[in-house]
């Protein structure tokens, strides 16, 4: 296993603190994510999964808890250096391609905004040359630098997203819903853009989704979200052929197959919220890199549950 990269710890992220309309958008989760893997982060909208990620780059304030970068708590950085060094590492592909580019800018300015900020090119010959070498790489033409952000489509848009994240040559991308606004046929070739990236610069994933089949096969483990908890962390076949809390069951119950045959028998299973029980639940190992959360009780429940899957899988 590659070294931890980033270490999420008891982080909460909360909104209208100290009001009764208190948002526990973030409550209390904590994951490590190692050197070049992809960590998948799945559950359905308003589970705080993008929230996460936005803390996770401090965007917003985290409420409490700690982000360790390279072993470096984020939250204390106070010498700008430190603070330039982080922002270069760790980057973000936005989940609009609509809103996240100034209509205003040309595509070769919006690319280049890093490389301006940081000071990463010493002439404007040099800087043109960088900014089309990223347009080639994410499968764009140079010429299309020149253009302004409307005259694309969807799927080009989010590539422009992800050349300007390109640009200040990161460690850690956030992808922040990077395909839930395009069209079927265009989330397959940014997926297998970010993939050939990966390979290609060692780069290192948060990938959030709603879709658990899109996450399954690009990450190399997957956390389930819900209501601002993580409710089940394994590897992505793991969580997707063995899942076994009662949310992690009710997104594979919904995923649709192209067999109608199955489409009609396929039973949808109806997630009941945990109890508010007063007992302490907190992710449990029910085997190696498995995590559930549960009371210790459930937990010996759930690994029995995970064993008897485990075993159809084998004799299936």
């Amino acid at each position: 296993m590659a070294e931890v990269l980033l270490e999420v710890k008891g982080l909460k992220q909360y909104f209208n603190v100290g009001s009764k309309n208190q948002v526990k958008a973030v409550d209390d989760i904590s994951f490590t994510i190692h050197q070049g893997e992809t960590f998948g982060l799945v559950g359905e909208s308003g589970s705080g999964k993008s929230t996460t990620g936005r803390s996770i780059l401090r965007l917003t304030q985290p409420t409490g808890g700690q982000i360790l970068f390279e072993g470096q708590d984020i939250m204390t950085i106070k010498d700008k250096a430190d603070n330039t060094r982080f922002r270069r590492d760790v980057q973000m592909i936005f989940q609009d391609p609509y809103a996240s580019l100034n209509p205003r800018m040309k595509v070769k300015d919006i690319i280049a905004e890093g490389l301006d900020v940081n000071h990463l090119t010493k002439s404007s010959q040099k800087r043109s040359e960088r900014v089309n070498q990223l347009l080639k790489t994410v499968g764009l033409n140079p010429n299309h630098g020149t253009r302004y952000p409307h005259e694309f489509s969807g799927g080009q848009r989010q590539r422009i997203g992800i050349a300007r994240a390109l640009a200040v040559d990161p460690r850690f991308i956030v992808c922040d819903e990077p395909i839930s606004a395009l069209d079927v046929s265009i989330q397959a070739q940014v997926v297998n853009l970010l993939q050939d990236l990966q390979k290609e610069r060692q780069l290192t994933y948060l990938f959030i989704a709603h879709d658990l089949s899109m996450v399954k096969h690009i990450s190399d483990r997957i956390g389930v979200m819900h209501n601002g908890r993580l409710l089940e962390i394994g590897t992505s076949d793991g969580i997707y052929y063995s899942g076994v809390h009662p949310y992690t069951e009710s997104l594979l119950s919904a995923i649709p197959m192209p067999d109608p045959i199955y489409e009609r028998q396929r039973k949808r299973i109806k997630y009941q919220v945990e109890p508010n029980d007063g007992q302490h639940r907190q992710l449990q190992e029910i085997a190696p890199g498995h995590f559930v959360y549960a009371t210790k009780g459930e937990a010996a429940y759930y690994a029995k549950k995970l064993e008897r899957k485990k075993q159809v899988g084998v004799l299936g």
